[in-house]
């Protein structure tokens, strides 16, 4: 590969992209709602695009990074949508959704996260030099190289494998979905295995550090205070779930406001000072009378197509700059993007200055949502660029060009999914969409208060003594049956790590990792592909 040639931003590194970008997308909109998390796409996708532009020719890594991020552009605001929206139909089952209200408010946070990226990117990646877990392993992955396309063919069995495995469990209903304890249900658990090679593959990667804390917080909310809480005549069941859940979604809060009190209010006025810096020569530059125009014009299709009024469609686009700088602190220090947290907070900031509707209180947490995705997602692509020396500026317009086509893919997937399985499917078995349901609970109000208050000043002690609380909170929240299935890719990957050890730059972990890429992709590309045959079949 001759990384000497300086081609960067091409016309075929944006027809990939783009390609590559609607299928991500797509299919992160199925894992998200189908695993209530969304891991991070950017290995797949680094590795696919570089897979692809090998078998074309003549390329260098700076291409195949310009390819790779609009590849992955789209995939967080599939998550931004996924774990808001679909909490309307939670709360509100006989709620249609609009088609041209959800693109606008899919675009209106792509676009609102792409003109923030251009203000912060330059203070998170090259003054500060934040870590970006994720970036740095794609640079490392790209530099690797495909050592004679065995990386291609290991990746792309377990796509092919796990692909078919779904359609014999989700098209042709050969292969139960899950295993659920009918004991455990008694106490209002959701113990149990699902039968999905993607949630083990989620196990695998997040590793057996983060996979302990997140069974510890399904130990902490199923055993003790599902069954203990039953069994010993402390609760109820319907008070033991509202405890649990309650519990849950105040700890995710807290986190948020962990991030913002140790990560981002000691650095404000370097955030402020970086975002209205001068930008010119290769980096990005955007001029500030048209910027202006684009922000108007979207706080404007905000307070009339959304129906959320001036005063939520401004809070909302000050809210979105504040958390795609929370988003791009934790992605780039953790590794962890909690993009809901950051909608619920400005969410419950407009409820409690405006007169905002339920509906709309969805939409705010939307928007800003899809922008701390977008942002916290490619400022990984930007670490990369950093690394290789790729031009910001080819990186933005791919990044735009990408998430513009997510933006789209998003919105359609999310509606495809509905129109296929009903408002009934979301919340249930099929689609938790914990997340949402999060979202909804702050609408409607939360069920156990004392509950929540505590979840808000534990998690919000925790995360500022350096603890992993966002994953435990989700651990108490969600279902157990993800939490135990997941379980099994992190103690598969405890002992992968544990044989690594064993051998010199271990090519155990390096070829579970692709495996576990290619359960992620094969399961969830399937799973769309079936989400809308089965849309088009009900629509006829």
């Amino acid at each position: 590969m001759n990384n000497s040639d300086q081609r960067q931003l091409t016309v075929r590194s944006l027809v990939l992209g783009v390609i590559g970008s609607v299928i991500i997308t797509m299919s992160s909109m199925y894992i998200a709602l189908r695993l209530s998390s969304l891991p991070w796409p950017i290995i797949f996708v680094a590795l696919a695009s570089m897979f692809s532009l090998k078998l074309m020719g003549n390329t260098n890594l700076n291409e195949i990074n310009v390819t790779h991020t609009a590849m992955s552009a789209g995939a967080m605001v599939s998550g931004g949508l996924a774990f808001t929206i679909p909490g309307i139909w939670i709360m509100m089952p006989e709620e249609k959704p609009s088609f041209p209200v959800i693109l606008a408010i899919s675009m209106g946070g792509t676009i609102l996260g792409l003109i923030f990226t251009v203000f912060i990117r330059k203070y998170f990646v090259e003054e500060k030099k934040l870590e970006y877990p994720m970036g740095q392993a794609a640079a490392d992955t790209l530099r690797a190289g495909d050592e004679g396309g065995q990386k291609a063919k290991t990746l792309f069995t377990a796509l092919g494998i796990t692909g078919a495995f779904t359609i014999f469990r989700d098209w042709l209903h050969k292969i139960p979905a899950a295993w659920m304890s009918k004991n455990a249900a008694a106490y209002g658990s959701s113990a149990g295995i699902w039968f999905s090679p993607m949630m083990i593959g989620v196990g695998f990667l997040l590793g057996p550090s983060l996979i302990f804390i997140w069974f510890l917080g399904a130990v902490l909310g199923d055993f003790g205070i599902l069954f203990l809480g039953v069994k010993g005549g402390f609760l109820t069941t319907p008070e033991a779930v509202s405890l649990k859940a309650s519990l849950g979604i105040g700890m995710m809060v807290g986190c948020g406001l962990g991030i913002i009190i140790k990560g981002i209010l000691p650095k404000l006025k370097d955030i402020f000072t970086a975002s209205f810096s001068a930008q010119g020569g290769n980096d990005i530059a955007l001029r500030p009378s048209l910027t202006g125009v684009i922000v108007i014009a979207i706080a404007a299709i905000f307070a009339t197509v959304c129906n959320m009024g001036i005063g939520a469609s401004v809070i909302t686009i000050v809210g979105a700059w504040l958390a795609v700088s929370m988003s791009s602190e934790s992605v780039g220090t953790t590794g962890v993007n909690p993009m809901e947290i950051f909608g619920m907070l400005v969410m419950l900031c407009a409820r409690a200055i405006t007169s905002v509707g339920s509906v709309e209180s969805f939409y705010i947490a939307a928007v800003v949502a899809v922008a701390a995705g977008l942002v916290g997602d490619v400022m990984n692509d930007f670490k990369v660029g950093y690394s290789f020396g790729t031009s910001p500026k080819d990186q933005w317009i791919a990044e735009a060009v990408g998430g513009m086509a997510g933006a789209v893919a998003a919105a359609a997937a999310l509606m495809a999914v509905y129109t296929a399985y009903g408002p009934e499917a979301i919340g249930g078995p099929e689609f938790p969409a914990a997340q949402a349901a999060a979202v909804a609970s702050m609408v409607s109000g939360i069920s156990n208060l004392p509950a929540f208050i505590v979840g808000i000043v534990a998690a919000t002690v925790l995360y500022c003594m350096g603890l992993p609380v966002m994953t435990l909170g989700l651990g108490v929240y969600l279902p157990a049956y993800l939490s135990l299935t997941a379980s099994l890719g992190g103690l598969i990957r405890f002992f992968v790590d544990r044989r690594g050890k064993k051998v010199p730059e271990s090519k155990a972990v390096e070829k579970g990792t692709l495996i576990a890429s290619g359960c992620l992709g094969g399961e969830a590309v399937v799973g769309v592909v079936i989400s809308i045959i089965l849309a088009i079949q009900t629509i006829r």
